[in-house]
Formats: structure tokens, sequence, C-alpha cells
């Protein structure tokens, strides 16, 4: 089964999400393929490094909503294992990250650089909106630096990444995460392992039969 993942490696319910699918996938003894597909919770170009907390105050309200806010997704994702850091993150715009995906896709590298964005992002304040950076993590996860560098500044991926985000549009994904699972199901949002687990085996039970 093909599992698309429809996110943005700065939207903390994503990595929640991604996380649990994970989880749900371990007691699942089917095989699936999961493909990561852009989605941007803000395409507004970001013209200078700010904190989030700033940011996301301006969008939602003020500092305290904002703080609100993160508290609880924090707390939430702890349930699920994993450590946030609002405090630290930069608020950055995502389509060069999504092009990374796109060329570690091709090398057979995106789950690990996925997971090395969000961390980036929520737990090491480190700007994923910037290309020196993205270089960098590129190398953590075993691709070539300077392969991944040639990349991020030619054109290539350009095209290809907008048409998946003008894709996601016409698709109607308007929240993320989405799941779409056999290229026909749609799960929207960081789902328990429980549920997304049930999710599977019905899929599955529609596409070829009872297990």
């Amino acid at each position: 089964m093909e599992i698309e993942i429809y996110a943005d490696v700065v939207c903390p319910w994503c990595w929640i999400g991604k996380r649990r699918l994970e989880q749900a996938l371990e007691s699942y003894d089917g095989e699936v393929t999961v493909r990561y597909r852009p989605f941007q919770l803000d395409p507004t170009p970001v013209t200078e490094p700010k904190p989030l907390i700033e940011a996301l105050g301006a969008k939602f309200g003020g500092r305290d909503q904002a703080e609100g806010m993160a508290a609880h997704v924090t707390q939430v994702a702890a349930g699920a294992g994993i450590e946030m850091h609002f405090d630290r993150a930069v608020a950055a715009n995502t389509f060069e990250a999504h092009r990374l995906v796109r060329f570690a896709a091709e090398r057979g590298r995106s789950a690990e650089l996925v997971e090395r964005l969000y961390r980036a992002h929520f737990q090491d304040g480190i700007d994923v909106g910037s290309t020196d950076a993205l270089v960098k993590l590129a190398a953590e996860v075993g691709l070539d630096e300077s392969d991944a560098r040639g990349y991020l500044e030619s054109n290539l991926g350009r095209r290809e990444v907008a048409a998946d985000l003008s894709a996601a549009r016409e698709l109607g994904v308007t929240s993320v995460p989405t799941f779409v699972l056999a290229g026909k199901y749609a799960v929207t949002g960081a789902q328990e392992p429980e549920t997304l687990r049930a999710a599977l085996d019905e899929v599955r039970r529609r596409e070829t039969g009872p297990a």
C-alpha cells in the first residue's frame, strides 16, 4: 500500500502525525511505501529569520495566545515521544526544504531527512529556510553536501514542487497532516495510532480483501 503524507516540516501536528503513523505501522504486517508530499502552511516569503513565537503571535492574536498554543502542542507531542522547544524555533518559508526532500527522495533518504528537518526546526532552532542550513542537514543524513548545494542553488525541482503544491490544492488538501492511502482514501489530522491502524486495515480490506 502506498501512503502519501501531505505535510509541512514546520507543522508540529505533522511531526506528531508522522510519529503516530510509525507507531501504527509497527503492528501492521502489510507492505507499505511512504511518500512525502509538500504542503506549505504559509507560502509567504520570510525576508529575515525571527522567533516562531513572535510570528505566531502576529498571526493568532498576540504572544500569550501563541504561547498557549505552543504549550498545548508541546504536551501532546510529549505523549507521542517527541520533544519540542517552540522558544528556539525560527519562522521559515519551507519551499526550499520541500525541494531538498524531493532531492533526498530521489536518493532513498527522504524519511531520514524529513525527520531531521522536524528536529532542526522544533528542537535545534535551525532556520530551515536557509540554504546553508539545509545543505548541512542533508549531509547529516548521508547525502552528498556538494550535490545538495548544487541542487538547491539551481532551478532543479522548483517546477515539480510547485506542481505538487498545486496538486494538493486541487485534491482539496486544506489542513495537514493528510494521509492518502492507496491513492484514494484520505485521513486528515494527527490521528491516534489506533485510528490510523484501523484505517490501514479497512483500506487493505477494500482493496485486496480480508488479510
